[in-house]
């Protein structure tokens, strides 16, 4: 990296995170205002109606039935980029759309994350003020990053439009402290997370994915049910999801904030740019006024569609409800007979929930695994960290509260 894109990355030294139970370390404990942890958390007390009004001027609309699942949005597209950036997760929409806040003057910096110079797969936080210092913070990190750490800092250095590209548990807190931050204005580009590990885990993911994890410059999972690896020798292999050596991980290989996440599809973003409803494409979520000015912002560089659906989710969600279950209460899980893999397999993208189909999917498989899991590890903090939202998609499949559960 030259000199000029070295300080248009711009990273403080940041001080220890304060020790906290279910943390993901977003950053806030690491400042002076630490204590602002206990209103602003997404693991402890939140309140999704409330900021839901506060950012798009509304909450869930229940005449709208996907918006229990993906929260407030205006309209959903499939989107891509007609020529795809290098280094991009998948064209580049988020990224590009930050460049563009700095070229129009709508944003003064945007807060996001780049690669540490000593692993490509670790996130450290960073304030780009340029706009081509922004490539080097295109494709995917693993690991916790502690990105609103340097909202003080950034406040401190005369920002006054600040961006940020960031996942739900850091967008959450962001929002309910963005009136007492001094900002003129925040802008939220919003990725979906897709779980998280720590970097040390990831790299054991590696290695028994491939053996040349050293070489891997790019992971995903596909939404046709496979993960896509790509290599710098240019070679790629895609693996079934069935195919994946999740038996030999660790029981800590999520930590137990992403296992009981109410907050998949990011939906306090003004724009969330994912994947998991494009089937091969990006998927956007325009959530408010603001989030259609930022799709604006790329002009004819984007091809944009219609999302489709197609599939049923029940049988798969219910299946995996019945799986957690049993891990949950320390069962093993029943596994499918290695002779039945390949046929699955073949058979998933073919006749398995697609589009948004599976964005649904996902969602309600997430909020089962809420409740299973805090009801196994924390269930006094069930009726604090619930929303009503998430009860609402589990109890189709008969998991419904228990006394003492529920607010």
């Amino acid at each position: 990296m030259d000199r000029t894109a070295a300080d248009a990355l711009w990273t403080p030294g940041l001080a220890e995170p304060e020790p906290r139970d279910l943390c993901t370390d977003c950053g806030l404990s690491r400042t002076p205002e630490a204590k602002r942890c206990g209103r602003a958390c997404q693991f402890i007390r939140p309140d999704y109606p409330a900021t839901e009004r506060a950012v798009h001027g509304r909450a869930r609309d229940p005449r709208r039935p996907d918006e229990l699942f993906f929260g407030p949005f205006r309209r959903m597209l499939r989107a891509a980029l007609k020529e795809p950036r290098p280094g991009a997760q998948w064209t580049g929409i988020a990224t590009r759309i930050g460049q563009r806040l700095l070229e129009t003057g709508q944003a003064d910096a945007v807060l996001c994350m780049a690669a540490d110079p000593a692993d490509r797969w670790r996130p450290r936080p960073v304030l780009v003020t340029e706009p081509d210092a922004l490539a080097h913070c295109r494709g995917m990190k693993m690991g916790y990053a502690p990105i609103l750490a340097l909202l003080g800092p950034a406040r401190d250095r005369g920002i006054e439009r600040l961006a940020m590209i960031g996942v739900g548990c850091q967008v959450y807190p962001l929002r309910v402290l963005e009136h007492d931050l001094g900002f003129e204005r925040i802008t939220v580009i919003g990725t979906p997370c897709s779980d998280n590990t720590t970097t040390e885990m990831f790299h054991l993911f590696l290695g028994l994915l491939t053996d040349r994890p050293e070489r891997v410059t790019y992971l995903e999972f596909m939404p046709d049910y496979h993960v896509e690896m790509r290599f710098d020798d240019g070679a790629k292999t895609r693996i079934p999801f069935l195919r994946l050596p999740i038996s030999k991980l660790p029981d800590d290989f999520f930590p137990l904030t992403c296992r009981t996440c109410v907050d998949y599809t990011n939906v306090l973003a003004d724009l969330t740019v994912g994947y998991m409803g494009g089937e091969g494409e990006q998927w956007l979520l325009v959530r408010n006024e603001r989030g259609e000015e930022l799709l604006s912002l790329l002009g004819d560089e984007v091809r944009l569609a219609e999302p489709r659906s197609a599939g049923k989710r029940q049988g798969p969600v219910k299946g995996f409800i019945a799986n957690t279950e049993r891990a949950a209460g320390g069962l093993p899980v029943r596994g499918m007979p290695d002779w039945a893999r390949p046929l699955a397999g073949w058979l998933m993208p073919k006749i398995g929930p697609r589009g948004l189909e599976f964005a649904r999917s996902r969602l309600e498989m997430k909020a089962a695994e809420t409740v299973l899991h805090l009801r196994r590890a924390h269930p006094r903090r069930m009726k604090t960290m619930i929303p009503d939202h998430i009860w609402a998609l589990v109890e189709p499949y008969g998991v419904t509260p228990r006394d003492g559960e529920r607010r």
